[in-house]
């Protein structure tokens, strides 16, 4: 069931590709021919010791050091006289597929990736030069995983898909109207989002290498409109509301002498957020949020039935508010047609015996009209401890 759910929201995701663009930009992208590009990219990395199974705590005893990537991408950028084109010059989205070998096949498998990414220029250093950013959000499929019935002390992967999270610095060198180089480097993040157990993660931070070629070569880059820019940097006011659920393991301090135990079974979260934003720029906005999440597994070791263990543990119901989290965050966006990316830090008033108050949020909206968008993100607590996933439904007003 995990699995399906995970592939579905990849699916997802990706099909809003073909969605029309948000925010306060009208749907023009699509209404002129864009450039659609192929390509390819190799990424050799090293994987940090992040915990003891890929320090060596192994069946092999092998450390976990390298590792290396190579896919394709299939994607788009908008015609340079489209409204998108003119306002969000050198942007660029797609779709890829790309395998990943850590030389390690029997502790860790070979996954292969498939993710949503987009990108674009930070500063242009020649007419042909320009060093930009860019993104991946996806799932990665195939993991060897932790197996409860086998010793293999897996406690870096305990499901066959993960997500796949990606960031990136790249020189872009424009070779020709069709062909585009590309030399950088990134960081990667898989994990279950703590829908499993254990969940260490991997890492990976390395270069990356690529090439991209356009089958359909647009006009080039028509000159600046002011008056349109300055439309699209009025400052001003919009609101989200979004309601997200998900799954999540949960081990708890139980017993005399008290230690850390892992329930049995997974628990429900389910969430409401209402985030007013300030518009600062087309592509910035900023503001606080509200946010209430149930979590099904919140507060749970005073209730413990004494004597109950391993997967016979049983707990006793708690009330509703011993169970509820609610908080203030500070949040962040960079807003850009199909996709934004949110960051956000907040504090708990009012949250589960137990719990960090202090957490953080990282979510990519998808926008399948102007006003609804898909989400899809993470929850931390003090930037270490996994708390759970977000996915679910918002509309912007």
């Amino acid at each position: 069931m995990k699995n399906r759910t995970i592939l579905a929201i990849a699916l997802a995701v990706t099909a809003a590709l073909q969605s029309r663009a948000s925010d306060s930009i009208p749907p023009s992208g699509f209404r002129s021919a864009p450039q659609w590009h192929i390509g390819a990219e190799l990424s050799p990395a090293w994987v940090p010791g992040t915990n003891e199974f890929l320090k060596g705590n192994n069946p092999e005893g092998k450390r976990i050091s390298p590792t290396l990537s190579g896919g394709v991408r299939a994607g788009f950028r908008f015609n340079p006289t489209s409204r998108e084109g003119l306002l969000y010059r050198g942007l660029y989205q797609g779709i890829g597929v790309e395998v990943n070998s850590f030389f390690a096949g029997s502790l860790l498998g070979t996954p292969v990736s498939a993710y949503v990414y987009q990108g674009a220029p930070i500063a242009h250093i020649s007419p042909n030069l320009w060093l930009g950013y860019e993104w991946q959000f996806g799932a990665a499929f195939g993991w060897k995983h932790f197996d409860s019935e086998k010793a293999d002390r897996n406690a870096a992967v305990s499901t066959s898909v993960t997500a796949h999270i990606g960031i990136g610095l790249k020189l872009h060198y424009t070779l020709s109207d069709r062909i585009d180089l590309s030399v950088g480097i990134g960081a990667n993040h898989y994990s279950n989002g703590n829908t499993s157990w254990p969940n260490a993660g991997v890492n990976s931070i390395g270069a990356t290498v690529g090439i991209s070629y356009a089958l359909s070569p647009t006009p080039a880059e028509q000159p600046r409109d002011a008056a349109l820019e300055r439309e699209a940097d009025r400052h001003g006011m919009f609101y989200d509301i979004m309601v997200f659920g998900a799954w999540r393991k949960r081990v708890v301090t139980v017993g005399d002498p008290a230690e850390p135990t892992l329930c049995p079974g997974r628990f429900g979260i389910l969430g409401l957020q209402f985030a007013p934003m300030y518009r600062l720029n087309r592509w910035v906005a900023v503001g606080p949020a509200l946010d209430m999440q149930w979590d099904e597994s919140g507060g749970l070791s005073p209730y413990w039935v004494d004597g109950t263990r391993d997967e016979y543990m049983k707990f006793r119901r708690p009330p509703f508010g011993k169970q509820l989290n609610i908080g203030l965050s500070a949040h962040a966006e960079l807003t850009m047609p199909i996709f934004t990316v949110n960051c956000g830090m907040g504090y708990d008033i009012i949250n589960p015996k137990g719990d960090k108050r202090f957490y953080q949020s990282l979510t990519l909206k998808t926008f399948v009209t102007r006003h609804l968008y898909l989400n899809v993100g993470y929850r931390l607590g003090s930037f270490k401890d996994p708390q759970n996933l977000m996915v679910g439904v918002g509309v912007r007003l």
